[in-house]
């Protein structure tokens, strides 16, 4: 080792220790801040803080109308946000009772016959059920337009709701599909579906909350679906309400198709949701230690069994919101955030052998970030494309060299004609760190091509391809997207990009989005610390792609798909990529846990001339190539949002 290794490495290891001693301020500075949240949560609770809630109010009004006005530039601006947003209330009302069945069609589906004509057993445990709320779940059962069903009501109400008894009697009298039992002792949400569970009779089971309403083409689209695609679960979209009327909306939840790791995230299915005899019968009856979240457990169970996992895209059922209910307060059952937090990690355990760490998130209490234990420590190869730019690419380099925690990787660089003196120089540089290496590729710019040609250098068992104008954020972002990875059913894990403003550049795509209805990005310029479209910033989901500026996947994998598609010389190659392992049987995720700056110009408008003619010819291609998938939809993006925008807009 000469001299100016020797100054080199004394450099860099005093540097390293500055860096240590920071991080250590930095986690420390942290804690303080936990337990300043936690003596500011003790004050909110204070009778002093609740006397103030008015003025609260009032400078909190005053705070958001500035606040738009700057984000808007104008009354003008702020009143184009009020009429889109009553536009959307328009629109909201149409899946109420709107959307039920006219008469004719009614009488239509009553008269249907369908090949297998199934029955289905309909669960509902009471307990001290109000009044109003019995009548109007019985009352809506009998209203289904699908006639083959029975009504299994399993009673564990107390002595001064004898109401609730002489009510459901009135109605069996009359309606020999209703099958009502008082039970001796309340065994609890479990106990008491288990025991509704005894009196099913149906080739389908289908469980329905004691204060919620279905609406009255449910059953029939679920005989349809049956009968159509052999579907042995089927869920819905579902609609969350409160007062006298479904049509008094608080939320319209539309939801993804069926997505494991949505699922184990947040218990998205929720309602209505209907499973094969059978099916159960493999996996076992409600689970007691789980109440609260029995219901997640069971769907963790059933689904990973099932041959078939169908979700109807349409509102079908509705979430009563009250005092009592988790649909208003999370904390009026404050023990099934623990219950929901058991049947993930059990569930995890059993599928994979891992022990993993289930944590509530800042969105809700049951929306979960999920610690994987990473199983191995493998080599990570980081490929990154440059062409001069020295400033991005040291900036990129610095952040991964400084920051990260991940030890055990490798960085290739991938000079492509570059011209300035000063990236060369920078080059120079970075032979003293035994990390990184540059490989020239001298031929014309062609991003998918560059990749490919640093790929075939790497040596690790995992490829992260990023952007020269990439800055680490978070100091695991390797393990984050690692724990993903590592997974065998799954192949390319992407993160949470930010622009230097702190709005969203990159939160997972979705086909068929946007102007040119090829690809597009979810929540694109949301502010960083937006919750996102029912909690989904807050929690790692899958997703149809991921953007190539910042994605693992592993090394076999890329192989397996033929690395990146070279047609796509700029636009596309990413998501292309990701529809190819899609294809091949894995999944593709989003974390919002590994998280990097994206020094990309936001702000650089549309390509024009040269550039542009080429853009829209990858788009034809794109379009050409995978016309069946965007024709079938984006199957992590709802058909009743619009395609024209990016924040889960309803059509």
């Amino acid at each position: 080792m000469d001299q100016e290794q020797m100054d080199y490495k004394k450099l860099y290891e005093a540097e390293r220790e500055k860096t240590e001693v920071l991080v250590s301020k930095i986690e420390e500075s942290e804690k303080e801040i936990e337990e300043l949240n936690f003596k500011l949560d003790r004050i909110k609770g204070s009778f002093a803080w609740k006397l103030a809630i008015p003025l609260r109010k009032g400078l909190h009004f005053y705070e958001k109308t500035r606040d738009r006005l700057t984000r808007y530039g104008s009354i003008p601006g702020i009143m184009r946000k009020v009429r889109s947003k009553l536009q959307e209330r328009k629109n909201m009302k149409r899946h109420g009772t709107a959307s039920f069945p006219s008469p004719e069609e009614a009488k239509a589906q009553r008269e249907t016959v369908f090949p297998r004509m199934i029955k289905f057993s309909i669960l509902t445990p009471l307990y001290n059920t109000p009044e109003k709320f019995l009548t109007e779940l019985l009352d809506c059962v009998q209203a289904q337009t699908y006639r083959n069903w029975e009504l299994c009501l399993a009673d564990g109400s107390d002595s001064e709701h004898a109401y609730v008894g002489e009510i459901c009697k009135k109605y069996a009298e009359k309606d020999p599909r209703i099958k009502y039992q008082v039970l001796e002792h309340n065994e609890g949400i479990s106990g008491n579906t288990n025991e509704c569970l005894k009196m099913a009779t149906g080739d389908y089971i289908a469980l329905l909350d004691h204060d919620d309403i279905l609406h009255p083409a449910v059953l029939y689209e679920y005989a349809r679906v049956i009968n159509e695609k052999n579907a042995d679960y089927i869920y819905c979209d579902e609609i969350t309400f409160e007062g006298d009327s479904i049509d008094h909306m608080i939320v319209l939840h539309f939801k993804p198709d069926f997505a494991i790791d949505n699922l184990r995230g947040n218990n998205y299915i929720c309602h209505f949701s209907a499973f094969s005899r059978h099916l159960l019968d493999e996996t076992g009856v409600f689970r007691s230690q789980y109440d609260g979240s029995q219901d997640h457990d069971m769907i963790l169970r059933l689904t990973t069994k099932a041959k078939l996992v169908y979700h109807v895209p349409k509102a079908l059922y509705y979430w009563r919101s009250h005092k009592a209910s988790v649909a208003q307060d999370i904390n009026a059952k404050t023990y099934a955030v623990d219950a929901a937090k058991r049947a993930v990690h059990d569930h995890i355990m059993d599928v994979y052998g891992m022990d993993a760490k289930v944590e509530s998130t800042r969105a809700f209490p049951t929306i979960f970030r999920i610690r994987y234990p990473l199983l191995e420590r493998p080599l990570i190869s980081i490929v990154i494309p440059n062409k001069d730019h020295m400033e991005d690419l040291s900036r990129c380099v610095e952040s991964i060299v400084n920051k990260s925690t991940y030890e055990n990787y490798e960085i290739v660089i991938v000079e492509n004609n570059s011209e300035t003196k000063e990236i060369f120089d920078y080059y120079k540089a970075l032979e003293h760190n035994p990390k990184i290496r540059i490989v020239r590729y001298e031929g014309e710019f062609n991003y998918a091509k560059i990749n490919n040609f640093g790929v075939s250098f790497t040596n690790g068992k995992y490829v992260l391809l990023l952007n020269n104008d990439m800055k680490i954020i978070t100091r695991d972002w390797m393990e984050e997207l690692l724990m993903y990875a590592q997974r065998p059913d799954v192949a390319a894990v992407g993160g949470k990009l930010y622009y230097a403003d702190n709005t969203i550049q990159h939160a997972g795509i979705v086909i068929g989005l946007g102007a040119h209805r090829a690809a597009g990005h979810t929540h694109y310029k949301d502010d960083k610390m937006h919750l996102g479209y029912m909690g989904r910033l807050c929690y790692a989901q899958d997703v149809t792609a991921v953007t190539g500026a910042c994605l693992l996947v592993s090394r076999a994998q890329y192989d397996e798909v033929g690395g990146l598609d070279e047609e796509f010389r700029v636009a596309f190659n990413d998501v292309d990529f990701c529809l190819k392992l899609r294809h091949a049987g894995y999944l593709n995720v989003f974390t919002p846990f590994a998280e990097l700056y994206h020094y990309e110009s936001k702000t650089r408008g549309m390509e024009e001339g040269e550039k542009q003619k080429r853009f829209q010819q990858e788009v034809d291609l794109f379009r050409n190539k995978w016309k069946a998938d965007l024709d079938a939809g984006d199957p992590y993006f709802n058909p009743n949002f619009s395609l024209d925008y990016s924040d889960y807009t309803i059509k």
